[in-house]
């Protein structure tokens, strides 16, 4: 590598170890020890879960605390970051799963994430970014949709109960009262899965368990699901919003043509808050590393890079899947910038990470096998990993 090279570091979190940017920060660290020529730029970045908000506000946003309902109604601070008639809005540090010590799956509600919504459009964002991601609740967005102004209501006229467990009684929602800002306002929703509502991939069957669902609540809340996509559905139409091979949104107007919103890829997102989205927001779902690459600017600040360096808690199979590393990963190649993975392990074989635009890979695992040793010592191991790779990229 040249004399002055220029490195862009742009990983996204290790989970429940380091936040994207202290990973960012510990391989920078390594890299100048050894190389104190370089250019060291850290970006990082996030796949629209938690650290969404984070990876815009270190590209520059302005940052928004709120004081908003939590997932069970505590109230709580959530931050958002706006630019330039922008938002970006974070599911995750409003009525997130992290955000709870205990976890509700039946009564935890998306509430306070239509508050944060509020609150944008009232500051006059005329288009609200969702990064959906590390939810509490399994309640199909309906504590999204009060917040904006949706009456939702059982057969005797009555609000339902907070949560999933209050859709067993939906019957009605009046869309009449709907927060003007909100129908003035686009969306987009940055997703990084492709469930539908309902079903064997559904949000029920495949993330309510992982929200503290037993399997009996995981019945009921499928049911409960089932009913409100039907409510919906009968207020908005059935009509789909979906991507085409080029990666453009298109929509098909309502009475059921295309795709149903309830098998929409994305729509079981956030325990359903993907299915109101679509439904009653009328957005756009799009891939939340493409998302976020677009939000910091990646395209213009990897021009000119020699080397990427990326990674995320674990590159695997889903990684290949569409997480952030791959974004990162394509976004580089077109740029003609080399690309290497760092991760807390490395589960592909040199032949398929080189076939996906990785040069290399290097993993904490093998600077420390004990996983939870790894975890814990996470920042110097990275450091002593931006080390390592300074001297092999010099050498090559």
């Amino acid at each position: 590598m040249k004399k002055h090279a220029r490195v862009l570091i742009a990983p996204d979190k290790f989970k429940g170890s380091l936040t994207a940017a202290e990973v960012a920060s510990a391989l920078a660290r390594g890299i100048v020890d050894v190389r104190p020529d370089w250019r060291v730029e850290e970006l990082p970045v996030a796949d629209g879960g938690d650290g969404t908000v984070a990876a815009a506000l270190g590209a520059g946003w302005q940052r928004v605390p709120v004081r908003v309902s939590g997932a069970t109604g505590l109230p709580t601070t959530a931050e958002y970051a706006i630019r330039g008639g922008r938002a970006v809005v974070e599911l995750a540090n409003a009525v997130g799963l992290a955000t709870l010590v205990e976890p509700e799956p039946l009564g935890s509600s998306t509430f306070g994430l239509g508050e944060v919504i509020v609150d944008a459009v009232d500051r006059g964002s005329s288009e609200v970014i969702i990064g959906l991601g590390g939810s509490a609740s399994t309640d199909g967005g309906a504590g999204m949709l009060q917040a904006l102004g949706a009456v939702i209501t059982d057969e005797n006229g009555h609000p339902i109960g907070r949560g999933g467990a209050g859709l067993a009684k939906v019957s009605r929602l009046d869309l009449t009262h709907l927060h003007p800002g909100v129908r003035r306002a686009q969306f987009v929703l940055a997703c990084d899965v492709d469930n539908p509502l309902l079903g064997p991939r559904g949000a029920a069957k495949v993330f309510a368990p992982q929200k503290g669902a037993t399997p009996a609540d995981v019945t009921l809340l499928e049911s409960a699901l089932r009913r409100w996509a039907d409510v919906v559905e009968k207020a908005v139409g059935s009509r789909a919003c979906f991507f085409t091979a080029g990666g453009e949104e298109t929509r098909t107007g309502g009475g059921g043509v295309g795709v149903g919103l309830r098998e929409q890829p994305g729509a079981g997102a956030a325990g359903g808050t993907g299915f109101a989205g679509l439904a009653v927001l009328n957005a756009a779902m799009r891939p939340g590393i493409d998302v976020v690459l677009d939000v910091i600017g990646f395209a213009e600040r990897v021009r000119g890079a020699d080397l990427v360096i990326t990674g995320e808690g674990s590159i695997d199979s889903q990684t290949l899947a569409g997480k952030a590393p791959l974004g990162v990963s394509r976004a580089a190649r077109a740029a003609d910038a080399r690309v290497i993975a760092v991760a807390g392990t490395c589960a592909l074989n040199p032949r398929v990470l080189r076939e996906y635009g990785f040069d290399a890979c290097y993993s904490l695992a093998e600077r420390e096998p004990d996983q939870t040793k790894s975890m814990a010592n996470a920042a110097e191991l990275l450091r002593g990993i931006g080390q390592r790779i300074a001297r092999d990229v010099s050498a090559t």
